[in-house]
């Protein structure tokens, strides 16, 4: 009900646009995030948006480089990622959570999807 797409092999300094389309009955409502598992490590908060798109969350090693915004009406959200890095090489996961404000931990997330690998290339 969660579906992760877009992501691809990219040279660092790139942009990649990903993309998490979900149910309308996972989507309407909840905050959507976005995490990442690389290869050995755990998994961390990416980013994350209000069901109005009006309140945002970045994680630091991201901030100023991605932005994440959803279309309701599509039931989709999507991190656009610029300037790229190697260790922003992960698989990327997009998730739901019925918190009321954006939040980077995973365990208020309800559902998740199959990931998308992301590879940045040095």
């Amino acid at each position: 009900q969660l579906q992760a797409f877009g992501g691809g092999l990219v040279q660092a300094g790139g942009s990649l646009r990903l993309a998490c389309a979900a149910s309308s009955r996972r989507f309407a409502g909840n905050v959507m995030g976005w995490f990442r598992q690389a290869p050995g490590k755990e998994r961390e908060f990416v980013a994350a948006i209000s069901w109005r798109g009006d309140i945002t969350s970045y994680a630091d090693y991201v901030k100023g480089r991605f932005t994440i915004s959803r279309d309701n009406a599509e039931s989709t959200v999507y991190p656009q990622m610029n300037s790229l890095k190697p260790e922003d090489t992960a698989v990327y996961y997009c998730a739901t959570s019925g918190t009321v404000l954006p939040t980077p931990t995973p365990r208020r997330y309800d559902y998740w999807g199959q990931g998308t690998l992301v590879t940045v290339s040095s």
